[in-house]
């Protein structure tokens, strides 16, 4: 989820530290935390998640808890969402928006039941996060940040079901998309697991005490080494959601882009009762500018905000852009101005002052055969 690499200040450790250089993982700073960026490399590594499995660190991301009465309230309008007769075991994305309807995180909620959430935010994010609903919060309702006694595990890719299956029984698992089952033993640990990910395949994430992670981790990698399981780094968990077509905050979105123009409408419930940031969206449903897929045509790779022309004349920017390991092509995804968002749509992208010929393709580039 949110990409920027932190710059001074005390990096932290995950409870996976220790594994990750074990295992001779390559140690960079993101979001304030030191993680693998990669172990392999991030094209074995992307390569593993889209037909084996991968193992990813998400310890780093934030984790609140909402409790009480009022619970539900603050989250209604908090978030953009609606998460009225949500039923319990199910996860929703959702975006929190500023005042002006610029998004302030993109985040995903977990509901246990009609007084208990737990809502997970982005990395980089999360102290401003909390800040942020702390100041908002009110009525009969607490809200905790467990981040730091919480470890997260992703289990991501074709053979997570049947690595899974050797740890815990098969009723701990949840089956559909975006549900969990918590108090869940995998492998003598407790967890909530969470049929969730960031990588466009099949796959799971684990939420655990930092205590139990450790060791969770070593089982994990044991029992899916038939299955061709690996451990995965920073690099491929971008590449493979950029491949996905995910947006990441800091990139596609951003306190200055609305959930419209990062074409995320359906985080948005613009019918529900009032929440922080409706009334500067209300009229702007249909943007100037929008997030766009686009196929690099032309010899090179688009980054980050590089300059997109479109008639000879700019017509947007790139968000992110990468070559894609499992399509065997560069891709980018950039903010256009409407007029040049049509699927098809010829443009060229401004890459070290060369420009390179693209065009508009739909979103996602890669989905899965299900």
């Amino acid at each position: 989820m949110s990409g920027h690499v932190s710059s001074g200040g005390e990096e932290r450790r995950t409870p996976l530290y220790e594994n990750h250089v074990r295992l001779g993982g390559k140690i960079v700073p993101f979001a304030g935390y030191m993680l693998p960026v990669q172990y392999s490399g991030v094209i074995a590594e992307h390569m593993a998640v889209r037909t084996k499995a991968g193992l990813f660190d998400v310890s780093h991301m934030g984790e609140v808890l909402f409790t009480g009465k009022d619970a539900l309230s603050n989250l209604q309008r908090l978030l953009s969402n609606d998460f009225r007769g949500m039923p319990d075991g199910k996860v929703r994305y959702s975006l929190m928006c500023n005042e002006s309807g610029g998004v302030v995180d993109d985040l995903i909620v977990y509901r246990y039941g009609e007084e208990k959430y737990l809502v997970v935010v982005n990395a980089a994010n999360r102290e401003k996060d909390v800040s942020w609903m702390k100041e908002r919060f009110s009525g009969d309702a607490a809200m905790e940040d467990i981040s730091d006694d919480t470890a997260q595990i992703a289990l991501q890719g074709p053979a997570s079901d049947e690595i899974l299956r050797r740890l815990t029984d098969e009723s701990g698992i949840p089956k559909k998309y975006y549900t969990f089952i918590d108090g869940v033993a995998v492998g003598g640990v407790k967890c909530l697991v969470s049929q969730t990910g960031y990588t466009g395949e099949k796959g799971y994430e684990l939420y655990l005490r930092k205590t139990d992670a450790p060791g969770l981790w070593d089982k994990l990698l044991d029992a899916g080494a038939d299955f061709g399981l690996v451990p995965a780094g920073l690099g491929a968990r971008d590449t493979l959601r950029l491949e996905a077509g995910m947006p990441l905050y800091g990139h596609e979105m951003d306190d200055s882009v609305t959930p419209f123009e990062a074409d995320l409408a359906y985080g948005v419930k613009m019918d529900k009762d009032d929440f922080i940031g409706k009334s500067a969206l209300v009229g702007r449903e249909k943007p100037q500018r929008r997030r766009v897929g686009l196929r690099i045509t032309g010899k090179g790779i688009a980054r980050e905000n590089e300059t997109v022309y479109a008639d000879g004349a700019p017509a947007g920017k790139t968000t992110s852009g990468t070559h894609c390991p499992f399509l065997g092509y560069p891709v980018a995804m950039a903010l256009l101005d409407e007029p040049y968002t049509n699927q098809g749509t010829a443009v060229e992208v401004d890459v070290r002052g060369r420009r390179i010929a693209a065009e508009v393709v739909p979103l996602p580039f890669y989905k899965r055969a299900k």
